[in-house]
């Protein structure tokens, strides 16, 4: 009995020893999971060591939460470099995830599976899963999870072009890691607001905030962030034609890169060190260039970035007179743009391929490219002012909320001031009435203030918030002006209704019926030119005005933009959606004898006519062989209805 004693103790104490070592293993596996996030921006290898070792010790002794965490990281970091690793990291998270506590991890898995969706060049999945992540982290009141959504779904948003929510999330991302002391991501934020503006074209712009976000980034050792921004400087500067200051920030960017082993920088100021040779009629020295880079992993990896390399060489093989070979890079090109919905390089792919075509005596070809990029630019440009207005409001309600912040602050100074003074009245009465004249000078300017605000309000309230084109409200009011004009003329009234709408909120859900009525109302924005005017009615339905009308070429112009509607392209927001077909009524005012109600009343007997005729056609009221209508031929059904 006694010899069977002292083994057994032991062995008890070799079990407590490997616990108490387990236990206080446990805070130097968080220790190396801090370390591996800040690495992030200093030495992105170094932190990959961090999350691999925190790893290895978690097998010792298991943390569900902590692995999760380190697997994150992991994922981001293969998601540059090795895809078929991040994923394998996104698949073990999803395994772990159901026995985690910590709520915010969820977003976190999200914003995993969002960066391999864009990497791949799925862009519209990406921004569900980052809008995914956002209101995940939302639900767990996860600060720190949701600046990180944020942060990525604005960098997105500013690269398919939606500037003007992408500044918005870029900005409130940077308030919420200024307000968690992560000062490192605050300045990543700057560099991404750098790059929207970039992108948006205001190129000046970007070489400032650029500048600046450099200079801070330096001072905080952030090489990583470096290397990036020394990139957006090299694109702002290729986009300006300065070729000399383009190619000394890339070669900057390729040699912090090339240092760091961050492949995929590298590879991309390989490829605007290419663009400067073109530039300069080096087709072969471009060339060499751009193979270096398509050999690199994370070119085959990055979808847009194998695009961006092959457009270069597309245009290097046309200026080494290789046409066939430059035909099918550019073509290479072209589908994955297209894909992605990255008009910018759509536009100027098509215009190289025109040209590429143009030399190949490919005529055909050659002008369907050119009027597709002359199409696209011109929409690129109306976008663009567009975003630019969203912008500039987004700007102006930030610089109006915080003068409103400081103004409350100086008058709830001059109060407590007043407050302090009025115990010594007798003595001070020159500085109460000092700051009573203080105090009314703050009142005026609020009152001013809010009389601005108010009128920015009405504005708002005469805009659909969901397609931002004018409400019934304001359409309505615009007609009944031209109606009680002294001698009007006569004017034509549409309602255009989205056939079998329903289906789509359905099956498909309201928010993708929302992206359907977001292109309709687009699709009619291009078409309508003013003295025309339009606005959406409500649900489905939207309501076109022509002044001085009349009933030929009001049906004319009916038809145009029935079939504009037809040729929306819905797949890019609900995938493998066939598109969307609409029913349009129409009628004509009798001068000096209608109102809205009753041009509504005729109108809407139109579109139910149209409605009952198979949908995807135009009807009138009074129809036009209706002795009320005067002559005509009565319309005929444009085409098969579709769901």
């Amino acid at each position: 009995m006694r010899g069977a004693v002292f083994p057994a103790l032991l062995l008890i104490g070799v079990s407590l020893w490997t616990v108490t070592v387990a236990a206080a293993a446990l805070p130097d596996v968080r220790q190396l999971l801090d370390r591996a996030e800040q690495a992030e921006f200093i030495n992105p290898d170094a932190g990959n060591r961090d999350a691999l070792a925190a790893l290895d010790a978690l097998r010792r002794r298991p943390d569900t939460d902590l692995e999760i965490r380190a697997r994150l990281i992991l994922c981001d970091y293969d998601s540059e470099r090795d895809l078929h690793a991040a994923q394998e990291q996104a698949q073990q998270t999803l395994v772990l995830l159901p026995q985690s506590h910590e709520p915010g991890l969820r977003a976190g898995l999200l914003i995993c599976q969002a960066k391999l969706r864009q990497i791949s060049g799925d862009n519209a999945q990406a921004l569900r899963l980052y809008a995914a992540a956002a209101d995940s982290a939302g639900a767990a009141h996860s600060d720190p999870w949701l600046a990180a959504a944020l942060y990525l779904r604005g960098y997105l948003q500013g690269i398919v072009g939606e500037y003007a929510a992408g500044l918005v999330d870029l900005r409130r991302a940077q308030i919420l890691f200024e307000r968690l002391g992560r000062q490192n991501d605050a300045l990543s934020c700057r560099g991404s607001i750098a790059t929207l503006y970039r992108r948006m074209g205001d190129d000046v712009e970007a070489v400032r905030l650029n500048s600046d976000a450099l200079r801070l980034q330096t001072e905080a050792g952030m090489v990583r962030e470096q290397a990036v921004t020394l990139y957006d400087l090299g694109r702002s500067y290729e986009d300006l034609r300065q070729w000399d200051r383009a190619a000394q920030d890339f070669s900057r960017a390729l040699e912090l890169a090339q240092q760091l082993r961050y492949q995929r920088v590298a590879a991309y100021a390989m490829r605007g060190l290419a663009a400067v040779r073109v530039a300069r009629g080096d087709a072969s020295g471009a060339l060499a260039q751009l193979e270096r880079a398509a050999a690199l992993p994370a070119a085959a990896a990055d979808a847009r970035l194998g695009a961006q390399i092959d457009l270069e060489q597309g245009r290097a093989l046309r200026l080494a007179g290789r046409l066939p070979e430059s035909l099918a890079a550019l073509q290479r090109a072209h589908g994955v743009f297209q894909s992605a919905a990255s008009a910018p390089e759509l536009v100027t792919t098509e215009n190289e391929l025109a040209q590429v075509e143009a030399a190949l005596g490919q005529w055909r070809a050659a002008y369907t490219d050119q009027a597709n990029a002359a199409r696209q630019q011109e929409q690129l440009l109306s976008h663009h002012l567009d975003q630019r207005f969203a912008i500039l409001k987004v700007e102006y309600d930030s610089a109006a909320q915080d003068q409103e912040n400081q103004a409350l602050l100086r008058e709830n100074a001059a109060s407590g001031i007043a407050l302090a003074q009025s115990r010594r009245v007798r003595q001070l009465q020159g500085v109460v009435i000092g700051l009573g004249v203080a105090l009314g000078a703050v009142l005026t300017w609020l009152l001013i203030l809010n009389r601005s605000r108010a009128r920015r309000m009405g504005s708002l309230a005469m805009t659909d918030e969901l397609t931002q084109v004018p409400n019934r409200r304001a359409v309505i009011a615009h007609l009944a002006l031209l109606l009680k004009r002294p001698e009007p003329a006569p004017c034509a009234m549409l309602i255009m209704d989205i056939d079998f709408f329903k289906r789509v909120n359905d099956q498909y859900g309201h928010a993708a019926g929302d992206e359907v009525l977001k292109l309709v109302a687009a699709a009619v924005r291009s078409t309508v030119v003013p003295p025309v005017f339009f606005g959406r009615l409500g649900g489905e339905e939207f309501l076109i005005v022509m002044p001085d009308a009349e009933l030929t070429a009001a049906r004319r112009f009916a038809e145009v933009l029935r079939n504009c509607v037809a040729a929306i392209d819905t797949s890019r927001v609900i995938p493998g959606h066939a598109g969307v077909t609409t029913s349009v009524g129409l009628t004509l005012s009798v001068p000096a004898d209608d109102d809205p109600s009753s041009m509504l009343a005729r109108a809407d007997i139109a579109l139910y006519a149209a409605k009952r005729s198979g949908r995807n056609c135009v009807r009138t009221e009074p129809p036009p062989d209706d002795p009320r209508g005067g002559a005509g031929e009565r319309p005929v059904q444009a085409g098969p209805s579709s769901p």
